[in-house]
């Protein structure tokens, strides 16, 4: 499996391209099954949760290829609506597959989800979703199979903002016959990017972005070429990095209203950022202040995927700081991993209390999760002497050779062959 090491003390300077969301791929891709054809989808990173969701589609029957940056699908020959057990407990967003092949097959049979183990993340409002657009749910030990002659169009409200259930929902309703509307739905940019998609395949939807969405049904749908929208997450951790090593980096390829809850935070706490329509550049104050509460919440609240790396950002300032996490219970491990390297924090219930101003020590640690992993990769990028970043196998399902990407800006890091 092998290791990331990283070392400290230097500043990075450069300009850096984002790539792709990767939680704007996934769904889109799983959406290719609506219809048959040929798809071609655009700035697609090269992650592994993107292989298991490419394997995944070949093992349904698809035709695959991941050049460079392009993903195309042929789905003409798509014959099974069952998705294989091993293959789906390697990631979460393989759920995502359930409601396009309930709408084109009538019928689903899927498998407890896979992903990082940062808290209780059920698949009831999904399945409560399917089943009030008419769908039949048979719950077995280990599997559930879900069957529908035709389904058909409700008004739902989800009891929580789910990211993953809005976009199940409104992937098997462009196929329903009718209107469907869901109320208290996520409003998560990539939520839009998935509505964008499925309208130029043909579908009848408006709404994404806000509370209500509401879906046309309709069987017109046909293959497409789409490029996905630049990764709000990566851009924020790309970000940091440059906050974290007192450098200059210029961030291109963005949506600066992706951006707004994590440059609001930075410029509380003291430190530069120019923002133009594509680009941001950070430039770290040198008299940084605290904040006194951050709270994670669904967009546009402060996005619990930058939690981990906001802190450790935080550990840097001087004074204290809190941030309470509202998203998931599961969260914090990476306080454990920050302590090993001198980080003052303190955990109590879903509220970590940093308390900065000392100096990171390289360390040997672990990702225990995808986030945390690049928040560690961020602690060393800071801290006095080597950090050895351990399960790095997390940090490759989000972020695209993150050791490239920082070398090419002046990072010293590099992988270590298990």
């Amino acid at each position: 499996m092998g290791k990331i090491a990283v070392e400290g003390g230097r500043q990075l300077h450069g300009n850096l391209r984002i790539h792709g969301a990767k939680n704007a791929a996934l769904p889109i891709l799983a959406a290719t099954v609506l219809a048959e054809g040929q798809y071609s989808i655009q700035d697609v990173p090269h992650l592994s949760d993107i292989s298991v969701m490419l394997d995944i589609l070949t093992a349904l029957g698809a035709k695959t290829k991941h050049k460079e940056s392009n993903v195309l699908i042929d789905t003409g020959s798509l014959i099974v609506p069952h998705i294989p057990r091993d293959l789906m407990g390697l990631m979460r967003s393989s759920i995502f597959l359930m409601g396009p092949l309930l709408a084109r097959f009538g019928e689903v049979i899927v498998y407890p989800p896979g992903g990082c183990a940062i808290g209780e993340r059920k698949i009831d409002l999904h399945l409560k979703g399917l089943q009030a657009l008419g769908a039949s749910i048979e719950e077995y030990n280990d599997y559930i199979h879900c069957t529908a002659s035709r389904l058909i169009g409700a008004d739902l409200f989800l009891d929580y903002p789910s990211v993953g259930a809005t976009e199940n929902i409104m992937m098997a309703a462009t196929r329903a016959k009718g209107k469907t509307i869901i109320r208290n739905a996520a409003r998560e940019p990539e939520i839009t990017d998935l509505q964008n998609f499925l309208n130029k395949m043909g579908a009848k939807i408006r709404g994404a972005g806000t509370p209500i969405i509401v879906i046309e049904g309709t069987d017109q749908l046909e293959a497409v070429k789409y490029k996905v929208i630049p990764d709000r997450i990566v851009a924020g951790t790309m970000l940091l990095a440059g906050c974290m090593t007192e450098g200059d980096v210029t961030i291109e390829n963005i949506y600066d209203e992706h951006m707004e809850s994590l440059v609001s935070v930075l410029r509380q706490c003291g430190v530069e950022i120019e923002m133009a329509h594509d680009i941001i550049k950070v430039s770290s104050g040198s008299h940084l202040k605290p904040v006194q509460l951050i709270e994670t919440g669904p967009y546009p609240g402060f996005p619990t995927d930058m939690q981990a790396q906001l802190m450790v950002f935080l550990t840097a300032v001087n004074g204290t700081s809190i941030i309470r996490e509202n998203v998931f219970e599961n969260r914090f491990k990476h306080a454990a991993e920050l302590r090993k390297m001198g980080a003052r924090i303190e955990i109590k219930q879903n509220e970590a209390r940093i308390i900065g101003g000392t100096r990171l020590v390289g360390s040997e640690v672990k990702a225990t999760d995808l986030r945390a992993g690049a928040a560690l990769i961020l602690a060393g990028l800071a801290c006095e002497g080597t950090t050895y970043i351990n399960q790095i196998h997390h940090i490759d399902r989000g972020y695209d050779r993150i050791d490239e990407q920082l070398r090419s800006i002046g990072a010293q890091i590099c992988r270590i062959p298990g």
